[in-house]
C-alpha cells in the first residue's frame, strides 16, 4: 500500500470508526461530548488538508479550484471551533439560535463558486475574472436569503421554532445544490476528474443528509454531541478528504471538452441571474403576499434594497468585464482578419514570383536560341580576313555584347532553376560577380553606386552554387530598393578572410533597417504591400544555415545597414595565404 493509501485506511479507521464506536456504545456525558467535539474539528481538518494539498498546482484554475474547496472546510472548522468552546471550555450547551450558524451556513458558498471553475477543462479561454463575479453575486444571493429568511426570527420576532425549520430548510437547498453542481461536473467528465468528482459528489451528498438530519435533531432537542446523528457529517468530511489526497496522487490532468464553450457557461451565470431577479420578487411577495408581522417585512424590504444595491454594482462590474472581453475579442478578430488579408496577399504574390520565374526561365530560352546564332556568326565575321577593319571592329563589339547578354542568360537560368542541393567548391568572388551581373538588370537609377573590395586569392567554399547566388541577389536586391528611397546613394561590398572564415560585408548608405532583430522573420518586410513578400530574407538565413554559416545585421553609426555573411573554408582549403586587396567600382 502507497503512504496516501496508509493515511485514508487510518483516517477511515480512528476517525470514523471511532467515532461509530463511541456513539454507540456511550451514553450523553461531558467526556463524549468533548470526545465528539475534538473528533469534528480533526475531521473537518483532515478535509482541509486534504483538500488544500491541490492548491499548489501549476494551473490556475486548479489551483484555485481546490482552494476555494478548503475554504469552505475550513469555515466549517471555524463554525465548529465555536461550537466546541461552549461546549469544552465554557462547560454549557451551544444556544440555540447558535452564533455560529452563519458561518456554518455560508461555508458551501464557495464551494458552489468552485464549481463555476471546472478544472477538468483544457480551454484557456474561460473567462475567469466574469466567473468572480458571478461567484460573487451567488455569495450576495445566499447572505441575502439568509437575512430574508432566516435573521427576522432571530433578532426581529425572535421565535425558536421558525428560526430553526427556516434555518434547516435553507441550508438543505444550499446543500443540495452543491451537490447537484458535483454531478454535473462529473457527468461532463472522464478519466480521473471523474473519480475525483464521484468523491465529491459522495461527500457532498452525505453532508446535506448528515446536516439536515442533525439541524432538525437540535431542533427537536434530541441531539447531543457524539450522538448517532453526527455519523454522516463526520464521515462526509472524511470523504472531503479522501478526494482531496485522491486527487493529489492522481494528479488529474485537465481534459479536452468537446461541449460548446457556451453551453459550459451557461448555467452558472444562468443561476446568478436567476439569483439576481428572485430579490425583488422576494420583496414584492413579502409586501403583498406574506402574512407575517409588519416589523419583519419592513426588515425584509430594507435588507432587498441594500441587496439591489451591492447588486447593481456586481453587475456593472460584469458587465464592464464582459464589454472589455468583447472589444478584446473585436480587436483580435479585426487583427486576425488583417493578418489573413496579408497572408493572402503575401501569397498571391509568392505565387506571381513562382509565375515570373518559370516565364523568366522560357524567356531566357528563348533568348538563349537566336543568341547562340549571333554569337556564331559574330564569330565568322571576326574572322573573316576581307573585312576591312571598322567592320571588324564593329563586329568585335558585337561578339563581346552578346557574350555579356549570353553571361546575363546564364546566370538568369541558373537562377530560376530548380535543382537539388548539389554542394562544390565554389569561389564567392564568382559568385559575387554573377549576383552583380543579374543585379544589373534591377539597378535603376543612375545615382546608385556599387564599390566592390574583394581579397585575391579567396579559398574556396563548399555550397550549393544556385543557392549561394540566390543569397548574394537578395542582398544586393534589398540594398538597391533601400538606397532608391533615399534616392541613391552607395553599396559596398567587401569580401576577406578572418581565420578559417571568410566574411562578407553588403553595406548601403539608406535609411536603414527599421526592425533589425526581426528582418530574419518570416513574411516580415518594411517594403509596401505588392513589393515584398518578406520571405527573402528569411530564405537567405535558412541557406546559411545549411552551409554552417551565419548571416547578421546592424544599422551603422554613420547611417544606412550593414549585413554581414559568413561561410566556412573548405576544410583542404585552410591555409595562411597572402591576401593582398584589391579594388574595383562600378557605376549603376
Amino acid at each position: 500500500m502507497s503512504r496516501a493509501s496508509w493515511v485514508l485506511t487510518a483516517a477511515w479507521v480512528l476517525l470514523v470508526g471511532g467515532y461509530v464506536l463511541a456513539a454507540l456504545t456511550q451514553r450523553n456525558s461531558p467526556r463524549l461530548t468533548a470526545f465528539g467535539d475534538v473528533v469534528q474539528c480533526l475531521v473537518a481538518l483532515f478535509a482541509c488538508v486534504g483538500l488544500f494539498a491541490n492548491s499548489f498546482v501549476s494551473e490556475h484554475r486548479t489551483r484555485l479550484f481546490w482552494t476555494l474547496l478548503g475554504l469552505g472546510c475550513a469555515a466549517w472548522l471555524i463554525g465548529q471551533s465555536i461550537w466546541t468552546y461552549f461546549e469544552v471550555v465554557l462547560h454549557q450547551d451551544a444556544p440555540n439560535p447558535f452564533i455560529g450558524d452563519v458561518i456554518l451556513f455560508l461555508h458551501p458558498v464557495p464551494m458552489i463558486g468552485a464549481l463555476a471553475l471546472k478544472p477538468h477543462d483544457r480551454r484557456d479561454d474561460l473567462n475567469v475574472h466574469t466567473g468572480y463575479l458571478d461567484f460573487s453575486l451567488l455569495l450576495v444571493w445566499w447572505v441575502y436569503l439568509y437575512l430574508f429568511v432566516v435573521i427576522p426570527w432571530q433578532y426581529i420576532a425572535p421565535d425558536v421554532l421558525r428560526y430553526g425549520w427556516s434555518y434547516d430548510h435553507l441550508a438543505a437547498v444550499e446543500n443540495i445544490t452543491l451537490a447537484s453542481g458535483f454531478a454535473f461536473l462529473m457527468r461532463r467528465s472522464k478519466g480521473a476528474w471523474r473519480e475525483v468528482y464521484s468523491h465529491l459528489f459522495a461527500a457532498s451528498l452525505l453532508y446535506a443528509v448528515g446536516s439536515y438530519i442533525t439541524n432538525r435533531a437540535i431542533d427537536r432537542l434530541d441531539y447531543y454531541t457524539g450522538s448517532p446523528f453526527d455519523l454522516p457529517l463526520v464521515a462526509s468530511f472524511v470523504w472531503f478528504g479522501t478526494a482531496g489526497v485522491l486527487a493529489y496522487r492522481l494528479r488529474p490532468a485537465r481534459e479536452a471538452v468537446s461541449t460548446p464553450h457556451s453551453e459550459t457557461r451557461q448555467w452558472p451565470a444562468l443561476l446568478a441571474m436567476t439569483a439576481v431577479f428572485s430579490i425583488p420578487l422576494m420583496a414584492l411577495w413579502s409586501l403583498w403576499m406574506s402574512r407575517d408581522f409588519a416589523g419583519v417585512r419592513s426588515f425584509r424590504v430594507g435588507v432587498t434594497q441594500v441587496a439591489l444595491l451591492v447588486v447593481a454594482l456586481l453587475i456593472t462590474l460584469r458587465q464592464r468585464l464582459v464589454d472589455q472581453d468583447r472589444l478584446r475579442l473585436l480587436a483580435a478578430s479585426r487583427e486576425s482578419l488583417e493578418n489573413l488579408k496579408h497572408f493572402q496577399a503575401q501569397m498571391v504574390q509568392a505565387e506571381k514570383l513562382v509565375s515570373l520565374g518559370q516565364l523568366a526561365a522560357g524567356a531566357a530560352h528563348e533568348i538563349n536560341n537566336p543568341l547562340t546564332g549571333i554569337l556564331g556568326y559574330s564569330d565568322l565575321l571576326v574572322d573573316d580576313p576581307s573585312l576591312g577593319e571598322r567592320q571588324r571592329a564593329i563586329a568585335t563589339k558585337i561578339r563581346t555584347l552578346s557574350r555579356r547578354i549570353k553571361t546575363l542568360v546564364t546566370n538568369l537560368l541558373s537562377f530560376a532553376r530548380r535543382v537539388p542541393s548539389e554542394k562544390a567548391e565554389l569561389d564567392l568572388n564568382l559568385v559575387i560577380g554573377s549576383a552583380l551581373h543579374l543585379s544589373n538588370l534591377d539597378l535603376r537609377s543612375d545615382h546608385i553606386e556599387v564599390v566592390t573590395h574583394f581579397a585575391a586569392d579567396l579559398p574556396a567554399v563548399r555550397g550549393d552554387a544556385n543557392q549561394v547566388l540566390q543569397v548574394f541577389f537578395n542582398l544586393i536586391s534589398n540594398a538597391v530598393d533601400a538606397l532608391e528611397e533615399v534616392g541613391g546613394g552607395k553599396l559596398t561590398i567587401t569580401a576577406a578572410r578572418n581565420d578559417d572564415r571568410i566574411l562578407i560585408d553588403f553595406s548601403d548608405t539608406g535609411p536603414g533597417i527599421k526592425s533589425p532583430q526581426q528582418v530574419f522573420d518570416p513574411f516580415f518586410t518594411t517594403k509596401p504591400v505588392g513589393k515584398g513578400t518578406g520571405l527573402g530574407l528569411s530564405i537567405c538565413y535558412g541557406i546559411l544555415q545549411e552551409h554552417g554559416g551565419l548571416i547578421r545585421c546592424f544599422n551603422r553609426p554613420e547611417g544606412g545597414a550593414t549585413f554581414m555573411v559568413e561561410f566556412p573554408i573548405a576544410q583542404d582549403n585552410i591555409y595562411l595565404p597572402d591576401e593582398p586587396v584589391t579594388s574595383d567600382s562600378q557605376s549603376a
